[in-house]
């Protein structure tokens, strides 16, 4: 059964960069919403979607302008922008947002969760959005979650082991957990710009990659990379942010239906998400992709040093008992 998000009522008053406000419901307002997406991506779809509603229940007072494709930039430079009050709104993955906010990391500890129940139990329940909250401090609020899956590990030759990884130079987005995964299986980690990954795989730059099945099929990295391997390491959130000062700056009503729109926006992101992934999965099997299934235990031990270094800081250790609390509620 699927759970239903339930977005904590934000309490958190915010400053718009807007003209003032006054007595009027709802006051006119466009916001730009950049991401790094492009336009057949269901999170796209979800904030087209939520952006439609926006408009609709403010009575066409309340736009948002969405810029996709990376237009602006990457997760970091558009995150760096909303910061700077240059950009309303973002889209950023939980390994995006490690830097701003070290809590996030915890999402790139593998084998975390013991399956994708308790991932939706911890990521729509008290423990997702207190969270979220991490970012109030840092110049953006997170006001939807987003789930992507898992992440797996796909290669221009099989992968059935850890063994199997030695010596093999595999792109990842960089960050301190996501380069010790791939030291600790014997790889090398690649922090290589997604969009130019299809053409390592092609010249032989980098040996592989790790995303979930929709990106693997929809970036065409399936024809150059024809073995997926379903170790399923990660399950990283992707999370709709806004600028504090644009959040803190609107009146109670507009902050209740971006609310309303966002909370809407991750059950339909969810809908689409499970159709997309069986999609991707016959497509790219079409076009000759041979998806291996593995015993995860291997990956695990390797891995398991990783639980020993996050449990050294104390505000990581906290987040993996809450965490792990709700595993069998």
């Amino acid at each position: 059964m699927k759970l239903k998000p339930l977005l904590a009522s934000l309490c958190i008053s915010v400053p718009l960069m807007m003209t003032s406000m006054s007595t009027v419901a709802v006051e006119k307002i466009t916001l730009k919403l950049a991401h790094n997406l492009d336009q057949e991506h269901v999170v796209h779809k979800a904030l087209d979607q939520m952006a439609k509603e926006i408009q609709e229940e403010s009575g066409g007072k309340m736009r948002v302008r969405i810029y996709p494709n990376g237009q602006m930039g990457g997760p970091r430079e558009t995150i760096e922008m909303m910061q700077n009050g240059a950009l309303d709104m973002t889209k950023g993955s939980a390994s995006e947002m490690e830097p701003f906010a070290s809590a996030f990391s915890v999402f790139s500890l593998p084998y975390l969760f013991k399956d994708d129940a308790h991932f939706k139990r911890v990521l729509y329940g008290p423990v997702g959005q207190e969270l979220m909250k991490q970012t109030d401090s840092k110049g953006f609020v997170a006001i939807a979650a987003y789930v992507a899956g898992t992440r797996s590990f796909y290669a221009k030759k099989p992968i059935n082991s850890p063994a199997d990884m030695k010596g093999m130079k595999i792109r990842v987005v960089s960050t301190p957990t996501t380069n010790k995964i791939i030291e600790l299986l014997g790889a090398s980690p690649a922090p290589i710009p997604f969009g130019e990954v299809y053409t390592a795989l092609q010249q032989g730059v980098i040996d592989g990659a790790e995303n979930n099945e929709p990106s693997y099929f929809q970036t065409r990295h399936v024809e150059v990379a024809k073995f997926y391997t379903e170790d399923q390491h990660t399950s990283v959130p992707d999370y709709l942010v806004i600028a504090s000062k644009v959040w803190n700056g609107m009146s109670d009503e507009q902050r209740a239906i971006i609310t309303k729109a966002a909370r809407n926006s991750e059950v339909y992101q969810q809908k689409l998400w499970d159709e997309e992934v069986t999609n991707s999965r016959n497509k790219a099997q079409e076009l000759g992709a041979t998806f291996i299934t593995v015993d995860k235990t291997p990956f695990r031990e390797a891995l398991s040093p990783l639980y020993d270094d996050f449990r050294k800081d104390a505000n990581v250790a906290e987040w993996m008992t809450k965490i792990e609390g709700e595993a069998n509620k």
